[in-house]
């Protein structure tokens, strides 16, 4: 750690860890819901829609707590100066989690907008602004005082204002639905498909150059057209989510072919590195944040590129819009490109908030959070991509019932739950690693 400002970053990824165990084990719940008949005295208390709320909010709260953690822990670095207000990123931090808990009790009584992802109640998205604008502010500073611009520094926070000002466009409630929905698809989609990608190659590109020494230019030619593809793909991806809402014919085929491009230049920029590194005597150190760095990139692809371009083709995308389906490309898009990210920083900076040599730490059981993760989100997704193919035909060709329908694919949520215990694990063993991560042992750096 270069800057005592840095050292800001830490409650936020704790605080983030704490979080994804949380949501995790809400979405085992939820997975329950599917092959087993919860009581009707439980579902009174707690309904699925309540736990629904949860898991997604949650999700989208520790993802962004880790990308301000890793903002506030980039930004010094890059502008070679301290940031600019230390005690205002920590009350920004106390805004935030005092915001999120309130919403969550929230859910559980019932204060709720209703609309799925977007469920919090107006007066708590103001406080939610009103965090996001001191977030903003502390990072332009830093940055405009500092007068050293690198591309790493304009898409990073490019990515973060366009995320502050697409969340305003979800504040509303449009009287006419498709409007409503409309603009939702707004903040869904060029949140995690737009800003989100923004933000995820800049924090790629900057583990990158710090973790393998490579030249920067090599880095940061790819986020130039990380930047072209956000303009001409991620927002004109958009289109894809546009059926039922009467806008015109031609966005089912813009949606549908252009959002599949958004991961290719994290994944080349990645390719571009390691034929620089190769050929090194010494491959690159710590092995664990070198590992889940390349997961990253080749699940994201996978989850975001391939399933998301193979379920969002009009042709199919018109029987499988809404079904598991969603749920399979959805899960393996967010994990790949987000919750890997976010880990991965987390392996990058914390044994350097910490003072450890190199950046190097004690390796054990974190390959083995990283494999168990891993390997459950992908059985997971292949278990919801089976239940929503044998989902789509029963409803939408045979046309059953839906709870008839739900009947024959009991038993691909049950490996899908499965699946999901691996994951509950490994993020349970990666979460305790890097809590108490310690120095590399002799030998290991």
């Amino acid at each position: 750690m270069t800057y005592k400002s840095q050292s800001i970053a830490y409650p936020y990824f704790v605080l983030a860890l704490l979080l994804f165990a949380l949501q995790v084990l809400m979405g085992l719940w939820l997975a329950s819901n599917y092959f087993t008949t919860v009581p009707q005295s439980v579902v009174n208390v707690f309904p699925f829609a309540t736990a629904r709320a949860m898991h997604t909010n949650l999700l989208v709260l520790w993802l962004l707590l880790g990308f301000m953690g890793a903002t506030f822990y980039l930004v010094p670095e890059e502008t070679g100066t301290e940031l600019a207000w230390p005690k205002m990123a920590i009350a920004q931090l106390a805004l935030l989690a005092a915001t999120g808990v309130t919403a969550l009790v929230g859910f559980f009584f019932g204060w709720t907008k209703g609309r799925p992802l977007l469920e919090i109640p107006f007066p708590l998205n103001l406080l939610i602004v009103v965090g996001a604008l001191m977030f903003l502010a502390n990072v332009a500073v830093t940055m405009f005082r500092a007068k050293r611009w690198t591309a790493v520094q304009g898409s990073l926070l490019g990515g973060l204002v366009f995320l502050a000002l697409m969340y305003l466009f979800g504040v509303p409630f449009y009287r006419n639905a498709a409007e409503d929905w409309y603009y939702w698809w707004w903040v869904i989609h060029l949140w995690v498909e737009g800003a989100w990608e923004l933000i995820t190659a800049a924090l790629t590109a900057f583990v990158l150059i710090k973790l393998t020494g490579v030249d920067r230019k090599v880095v940061e030619k790819w986020l130039y057209v990380e930047l072209g593809l956000f303009l001409f793909t991620g927002i004109a991806g958009t289109g894809h989510h546009y059926y039922w809402l009467g806008a015109p014919k031609y966005w089912l085929w813009v949606g549908g072919v252009f959002s599949a491009l958004e991961p290719f230049p994290i994944l080349l920029m990645l390719v571009d590195t390691w034929r620089d590194v190769r050929h090194r005597s010494q491959p690159v150190r710590p092995r664990l944040t070198w590992v889940y760095l390349v997961g990253m990139v080749i699940l994201h692809f996978i989850g975001a590129g391939l399933f998301g371009f193979a379920h969002t083709l009009p042709q199919i995308n018109y029987y499988t819009h809404g079904s598991q389906v969603t749920l399979s490309h959805g899960h393996l898009a967010f994990f790949g490109a987000y919750v890997l990210m976010n880990l991965t920083f987390f392996y990058f900076a914390i044994p350097r908030i910490k003072g450890y040599p190199d950046g190097t730490y004690d390796e054990r059981t974190g390959h083995l959070g990283f494999w168990l993760m891993s390997l459950g989100v992908v059985g997971m997704g292949l278990g919801f991509g089976v239940a929503g193919v044998l989902q789509t035909y029963l409803e939408r060709i045979q046309g059953q019932p839906y709870m008839l329908a739900q009947q024959p694919i009991r038993f691909w949520m049950l490996v899908v739950a499965l699946h999901g215990l691996l994951v509950l694990v490994g993020a349970l063993l990666a979460i305790r690693h890097l809590l108490t991560l310690k120095p590399a042992r002799p030998g290991q750096a």
